[in-house]
């Protein structure tokens, strides 16, 4: 379907668009406070509501940014673009520039930097994995190399780089052994550098690694479990004289040997942090023979949580397949994918280098490519990292960014989507609040200016149970974590970004049935309504369908095969469309959000209608109406009431009445043929409104009212 097409259709729809109601009582009045002090934000849509890219194949990158699928990409009416980071997501190193310098350039191993000379332009961006993730996977999908060796820690989490003690900045290794077992005795066989002092501590409680519900207990140290003045080398030791059961167990490293790797001893990087080549739990017999603990057939391997990863690799370790790479940074801002709008990108920080990303930076501006806000890193908290080293090398980067551009607009964390506060084990002051903490080492630390924005995404619901009573929560998910976040200490003049968004982090059924649309624009105006600054929904370019635990599905805004060959429009554009091209204006500068709501309810108390309403620059009042209601329509009349005028103002004159719902587009779940039937944009009239006119909201339906109002 093309876009001329769409646009016919449009026409075709608003022939059978039901006519406002001549009836006299509605079923409820939305109120509009048109208070100037009132105002509860301001946006310009060029900034505020976009779209993303993530990571493709070399196939796909290719055949994304043609013109014909970049003009449907953005045909969905999305401004700006954001970039998102899969390589560090995985945890790998992200060569942006394939030409570069290797700290060991006689081995092609070390640490990259990528060049800032304008040669070639750079169309793929590889990743390549990291020998010294050793047997660490921090929970996440780590990018699989052939070199895994041993785990060391992150180099610039060591005085050297932070100028603080390496107490502050504690790493350790967390061994999950998948259920309680016998532990009174450990193995380790270090390699360089060691830990001179470290503690091997167990957890008691439930859910050690979950920052996102909150570990629910607390670590303590084995009797014996303080090791001091340690020689490195392979040893076995007794933890405790009688067995204590225990599913997790922590080795907390304070205290480096400071000797060097197998590596290249001239860079200090080899040579600070703490490394291991492999861990044991378990007992000792009475022989003082080491006993591992054991494992139930069934029971699936120990897996091992690091505090951090050294970013060294080599060129051996590229991901070079063709099936997981990056957009060139020349291609994506040549293709017109970023809408000639500046755009965000991102700079590794948990696996890269300042250095590196400061040679991006200055890449990027040479080449006069327009940058809006610069994310550092990706999900620390998917990786278990602490809020204190997060920061420490947020304030590096920051340091070596802003030497090259001293301008630019730096933000993070990028949190995971989640719904409530990222909580962990307690730190010496017993705080527990992950944003808290982050935001507080900043501000001690003198660099809080540094932090231009806050980002993070939003993924709300699981992704196999979601129900249609799940679209009454979204406002209030959306709203609550954005208080959260300011609870926990981010400054009310610092902007916040959801720089992720869709339904869930797992492809799902919903996400191309009307719900989506109705919760794309809750989640939209929700936002705003609670003071948030710039909205991007992923991903801006088509994909396929495909099977879900409810049904065909695809994340996109299209109905499209592998071959990006475009079969319709799933209901996330059309609502795209009804939030940005009926709802705002884009190209048009500020617009202003006032309070607005409408009392219709279910017999259980939920919310049905939910009503989000702006000012636009051209001078009209912009109402978008979502009639959550899955079985009836709605009828309401609208008042815009200002405190110090009366009466109440209302439409008048000729008012855009546009919809979108169920008349217009049902999902066909038929497995790999899953179509929607009907497949029409939304509908369209102008109506002559006064004070008396009755608008019919129709059930599952996105409406936006636009126009004038009376004097």
């Amino acid at each position: 379907m093309s876009l001329k097409q769409l646009s016919l259709l449009t026409l075709i729809s608003a022939l059978s668009i039901a006519p406002s109601f001549a009836q006299s009582s509605p079923d409820a009045t939305v109120h509009i406070d048109i208070t100037p002090s009132h105002q509860i934000n301001s946006f310009d849509p060029d900034s505020a509501l976009g779209s993303s890219l993530d990571v493709l194949s070399r196939r796909d990158i290719d055949r994304v940014h043609t013109p014909h699928i970049v003009q449907e990409s953005l045909s969905a009416g999305w401004g700006p673009i954001t970039y998102r980071n899969n390589s560090e997501l995985r945890m790998a190193a992200w060569h942006w520039n394939p030409a570069g310098a290797w700290s060991d350039a006689a081995h092609e191993n070390g640490y990259f930097t990528g060049s800032t000379e304008l040669k070639s332009p750079i169309r793929y961006i590889l990743s390549y994995a990291l020998p010294h993730r050793g047997f660490a996977t921090s929970g996440d999908r780590p990018v699989q190399g052939p070199n895994l060796s041993y785990w060391k820690s992150n180099p610039y989490l060591t005085s050297k780089f932070t100028g603080e003690s390496d107490a502050l900045h504690p790493q350790w290794i967390i061994v999950d052994l998948q259920s309680e077992k016998s532990v009174s005795a450990a193995r380790i066989q270090w390699a360089s550098p060691f830990a001179k002092t470290y503690q091997v501590e167990y957890w008691v409680g439930t859910n050690a690694l979950d920052f996102d519900g909150g570990p629910k207990g607390e670590w303590r140290s084995f009797d014996s479990g303080k090791i001091t003045n340690a020689q490195g080398g392979t040893s076995a030791f007794t933890l405790a004289y009688a067995p204590i059961s225990t599913r997790y167990v922590r080795v907390l490293m304070t205290e480096s040997s400071n000797t060097c790797d197998e590596h290249d001893s001239t860079d200090l990087r080899n040579c600070v942090g703490y490394a291991i080549q492999q861990i044991e739990l378990g007992t000792l017999d009475a022989s003082g023979k080491f006993i591992a603990a054991t494992k139930d057939p069934t029971e699936r391997p120990n897996a091992y949580t690091a505090s951090s990863i050294d970013p060294w690799h080599s060129a051996e370790d590229v991901r070079d397949g063709g099936d997981y790479q990056h957009t060139g940074f020349d291609l994506f801002f040549t293709s017109g994918l970023t809408n000639n709008l500046s755009a965000m990108i991102p700079v590794t920080m948990l696996y890269g280098t300042p250095d590196d990303a400061a040679a991006q930076i200055a890449y990027i501006e040479k080449r006069g490519y327009a940058i809006s806000y610069i994310e550092m890193g990706e999900e620390p908290d998917g990786k278990h990292a602490m809020p204190e080293d997060y920061a420490v090398l947020y304030i590096q980067w920051a340091n070596a960014i802003h030497k090259v551009d001293p301008k630019l607009r730096l933000g993070g964390p990028i949190f995971e989507g989640v719904n409530k506060d990222i909580t962990l084990w307690p730190d010496a002051q017993g705080r527990i609040s992950w944003m808290g903490r982050f935001v507080a080492y900043l501000k001690d630390h003198g660099h809080l200016a540094d932090l231009s924005f806050v980002s993070y995404e939003h993924y709300p619901f699981e992704p196999c149970t979601i129900t249609w009573k799940d679209l009454y929560r979204e406002p209030q998910l959306m709203k609550g974590i954005m208080q959260v976040w300011r609870d926990d200490g981010v400054p009310k003049e610092v902007p916040q970004m959801v720089t992720e968004n869709h339904l869930s982090w797992q492809l799902t059924g919903p996400m191309t049935t009307i719900f989506a649309a109705l919760w794309l624009a809750d989640n939209v105006g929700s936002f705003f309504e609670g003071g948030g600054a710039a909205f991007y929904h992923s991903p801006i370019q088509p994909q396929t369908v495909n099977n879900t635990c409810q049904g065909w599905s695809s994340w996109s805004n299209f109905v499209s095969n592998e071959n990006y060959e475009i079969k319709g429009y799933t209901s996330p554009y059309y609502a795209a469309r009804m939030i940005n091209l009926e709802w705002v204006l884009h190209r048009s500068g500020i617009h202003q959000m006032f309070p607005s709501s409408a009392d219709i309810k279910d017999a259980d108390g939920n919310l049905l209608l939910t009503t989000y309403a702006v000012h636009r620059p051209d001078g009209n009042w912009s109402l978008m109406l979502v009639n959550r209601d899955e079985n009836n329509a709605h009828t309401i009349r609208v008042s815009f009431e200002n405190q110090k005028e009366k009466p109440a103002a209302t439409f008048s004159g000729p008012i855009s009445y546009i919809t979108f719902g169920t008349d217009q587009y049902v999902w066909i779940n038929d497995g790999p043929n899953s179509h929607p039937d009907p497949n029409l944009p939304p509908a369209a009239k102008s109506i002559e409104a006064n004070a008396q006119t009755i608008f019919k909201l129709p059930k599952a339906s996105i409406t936006v009212l636009r126009g004038k109002l009376s004097n």
